[in-house]
C-alpha cells in the first residue's frame, strides 16, 4: 500500500516528505542528437556553483542520432562521486525509454516527465510530475527547427523549481555554457524561466530531494578526464601527437590539438608542433616511435582494438629500447563490444603487449588530478627507462565530469634519462648502445643530430649484442633479455607508489585500482556501517607493482581485488607477480556490466564472500 508521500500525482496538494538534502542521484533520459548536453551541463554546474559535490555521467549510444541516452548527475554532501545505484528523481523524455526508465526506480522515487507520456498511471509508489512540454515551448520559440533543442532547457526551469535551485546559479552557469553565443543563451534562458514560472504555478512539490548552498567546492573546477590528461601532456613537453580516431579516446586528442595551438605556437607564429591522423592505430604508433627515436616527446591515443593493433609495434620499442606513451582509454570488448561502455579489461593484454617475452610499465590514474600528473610522470618514465609507457584511464574517468582542485603548474623538471651530448662524447671517445654500465639496465643514447662521430648507433628489433651489432649468438640474447628484465625491476622504485587509507582492527584489505576508487570511498563507510566490517583499502597507481603491495597482502587475512572486467585481470596480474605464499589471500571481486562502477554491488559482493 502506497503512502501518503509516494504514489501521488503532483497536483494532489499533499505535503512533501522529510525532505532530502544534498543526497540524490537525478537522471536525465532524452535521445541522442536532442541537445539535452548543454541542458544536463547547466544542471551539473548549478549544483556544483552552489557548493555540493557532484559529478555527471553521461550513458550515449554508440551509433546514431535518435537513440536513447542517459545523463546522470550525483550530488552528495559527503563527497561521494561514484555512480549511485538507485535513481532518486528521474526526467522522462523518451517515449522509447521511459516505461522502462519508470519502472526500474525504487519506491518514493520522483519522476518529472512529458504530458503525453502519460506515466503516471504506471506505479502507485512513486511521485509523478506531469509538464506539457511542447506548449510551453511553444511561445518561447517560435522557430520549429530550434523547438527541440531548446525544449530541453524547460526541464532544466522545472527542476531548479523542486529542488530549490538557485535561478542566479542557473542563469550564470546557462551564459558559461553559452559564452560566446549572447542571442542563444537569451532563448534558452527563457525556456529556463518558462518551464520554473510552470512548476511554480501548477506544482505541487511531494518529493523529499532538495539542493541546499554548502561550501565544499571552493576553487575547484569541473573538467573531464581527457581533458586533463591532453592538458598534462602539453606540460610534459610533448609535441608529436600521432592518433587514430576511435572512441572514447578522441576526445584526448582533440583536447590536445586545442591546447597546442593554444601553447605550442612560437614567436614566429608558426607551430612549433606535429599533429597526425594516421590511417590506422598501427601506423600511428609507429609514428610516434620514429618521432621518440629522433628525439620528441610523442603520443598516441587510443582504446582496446587499437592496443591490439599496436601490439608489434610496441614489441619493438620494447626491445629497441624506444620511449613512447600511449594512452589507453578502456571500453568493454571483445572486439568492437560496447564502445560507448567502461571497463577496465585492457590489463592483462597491455601487461604482456606483443610477442616473446614483454612487460610495460602501465600508470593508472583515478582522477583528472590523476590525468594531468601522469602525463609527465609517463614521458619521465618512457625516457629515463627507453620503453613504451602506457597510461590505463577508461571511458568513465575519460569523457564523464569530475571535480578537480585546479593543477599547478609543474615543477618537476622535465627527465630526458641517459642522453649523450657532444661533450659527453668528447669526454668519453665513444659509447656501446646497450651496454648496462650502472646495472640499472638502462643504456646511453644519443640523438640524431648529435655532432660528433661516435654518436651514431644502430637500433635493432633483430638480436644485437651490447654494441648494437646484429647477433644471434646465445649469449649475447640471454644478456640483453636478462639486462630488460633487471631494468623493469628497477622501475619497481621509481614509478607511482600506491596509496594506503587504514581503518582500526582492519583485518581486510581490499586493493583497487584507477576510477572504481570512487566507489572503493563509499562501499568501505558501508561496509563499517552496515555489516561493522572495517577494511583497509590499497589503491594501485602503476605496474610493475612496489613492494608495498606485497607487505599490504602479507598483513592481511584476506584481500579482495575490486575491478571492472569479467575475469579479474588484475587479480591474475597479482597472482603472476606475488610470492606464492600470498596468492591464497587473494578474492577477486570483479564485476562489468558496461556501467560506472556503482558502491552497493561492490559492498554486496564483499559481504557475500565474507559470510561464506
Amino acid at each position: 500500500m502506497a503512502t501518503t508521500d509516494v504514489g501521488l500525482h503532483a497536483s494532489a496538494g499533499r505535503p512533501a516528505a522529510v525532505p532530502i538534502v544534498n543526497n540524490m542521484s537525478i537522471q536525465v533520459a532524452t535521445v541522442n542528437g536532442s541537445g539535452s548536453q548543454s541542458s544536463n551541463t547547466v544542471l551539473l554546474k548549478t549544483i556544483f556553483q552552489m557548493g555540493v559535490p557532484v559529478s555527471g555521467k553521461n550513458l550515449f549510444p554508440s551509433n546514431i542520432a535518435g537513440l536513447p541516452t542517459w545523463y546522470t548527475i550525483r550530488a552528495n554532501e559527503n563527497g561521494y562521486v561514484g555512480r549511485k545505484k538507485e535513481i532518486d528523481f528521474l526526467v522522462a523524455m523518451n517515449p522509447e525509454t521511459a516505461r522502462d526508465d519508470v519502472m526500474s526506480l525504487t519506491p518514493g522515487a520522483a519522476v518529472l516527465y512529458d504530458q503525453p507520456l502519460n506515466l503516471s498511471s504506471l506505479r502507485d509508489d512513486l511521485i509523478f510530475y506531469s509538464v506539457p512540454f511542447d506548449k510551453l515551448v511553444a511561445p518561447v520559440c517560435p522557430e520549429a527547427k530550434l523547438r527541440k533543442l531548446v525544449k530541453n532547457m524547460i526541464y532544466v526551469g522545472v527542476v531548479a523549481k523542486l529542488l530549490d535551485l538557485d535561478m542566479t546559479e542557473v542563469d550564470k552557469a546557462l551564459r558559461k555554457q553559452f559564452a560566446k553565443k549572447v542571442k542563444a543563451a537569451n532563448l534558452n534562458l527563457a525556456a529556463v524561466q518558462a518551464g520554473f514560472d510552470y512548476a511554480t504555478a501548477s506544482l505541487t512539490k511531494l518529493d523529499p530531494f532538495r539542493i541546499e548552498r554548502m561550501n565544499k567546492n571552493h576553487g575547484k573546477i569541473i573538467i573531464d578526464g581527457n581533458a586533463a590528461s591532453a592538458l598534462g601532456c602539453v606540460f610534459a613537453g610533448c609535441t608529436v601527437l600521432s592518433w587514430y580516431p576511435i572512441t572514447p579516446s578522441s576526445s584526448l586528442a582533440e583536447n590536445m590539438i586545442e591546447y597546442l595551438k593554444r601553447f605550442r605556437i612560437g614567436p614566429d607564429g608558426k607551430a612549433t608542433f606535429a599533429v597526425v591522423q594516421a590511417e590506422d592505430e598501427l601506423a600511428a604508433i609507429g609514428m610516434v616511435l620514429g618521432a621518440s627515436w629522433a628525439g620528441a616527446r610523442a603520443m598516441t591515443t587510443t582504446s582496446g582494438p587499437g592496443i591490439s593493433l599496436m601490439a608489434e609495434f610496441a614489441g619493438l620499442a620494447y626491445y629497441a629500447e624506444i620511449p613512447a606513451v600511449v594512452w589507453d582509454i578502456q571500453r568493454v570488448g571483445p572486439s568492437t563490444g560496447l564502445p560507448t561502455r567502461t571497463s577496465q579489461a585492457d590489463i592483462l593484454s597491455t601487461a604482456l603487449l606483443s610477442h616473446g617475452d614483454t612487460q610495460h610499465i602501465m600508470l593508472f590514474p583515478a582522477s583528472p588530478h590523476d590525468c594531468f600528473d601522469m602525463a609527465m610522470e609517463a614521458f619521465n618514465l618512457a625516457e629515463k627507462f627507453q620503453t613504451p609507457v602506457f597510461v590505463m584511464s577508461d571511458l568513465d574517468l575519460g569523457m564523464n565530469n569530475w571535480m578537480s582542485d585546479p593543477f599547478p603548474y609543474p615543477e618537476k623538471p622535465i627527465e630526458r634519462g641517459k642522453v649523450l651530448t657532444k661533450e659527453d662524447l668528447d669526454r668519453l671517445g665513444g659509447f656501446s648502445r646497450y651496454k648496462d654500465i650502472e646495472g640499472d639496465g638502462i643504456g646511453y643514447r644519443t640523438l640524431p643530430g648529435t655532432q660528433h662521430p661516435a654518436a651514431a648507433y644502430f637500433t635493432r628489433g633483430s638480436g644485437h649484442n651490447a654494441q648494437g651489432n646484429y647477433s644471434e649468438r646465445p649469449e649475447d640474447y640471454e644478456n640483453n633479455m636478462a639486462r630488460l628484465r633487471r631494468k623493469f625491476e628497477n622501475a619497481r622504485s621509481a614509478v607511482p607508489a600506491p596509496i594506503v587509507e587504514k581503518m582500526p582492527n582492519a583485518e581486510i584489505g581490499i586493493i583497487a585500482f584507477g576510477s572504481t576508487h570512487w566507489a572503493l570511498t563509499e562501499s568501505r563507510d558501508q561496509l563499517l556501517d552496515e555489516h561493522k566490517l572495517p577494511t583497509d583499502y590499497l589503491r594501485i597507481r602503476a605496474f610493475p607493482f612496489s613492494h608495498e603491495i606485497a607487505d599490504f597482502v602479507e598483513s592481511h587475512k584476506r584481500v579482495y581485488v575490486v575491478e571492472q572486467n569479467r575475469d579479474g585481470q588484475m587479480f591474475s596480474l597479482l597472482r603472476m607477480n606475488l610470492d606464492g605464499e600470498l596468492v591464497p589471500k587473494l578474492r577477486s571481486a570483479a564485476r562489468l556490466d558496461g556501467l560506472p562502477l556503482d558502491a552497493r554491488s561492490v559492498t554486496a559482493d564483499i559481504a557475500a564472500m565474507e559470510e561464506k
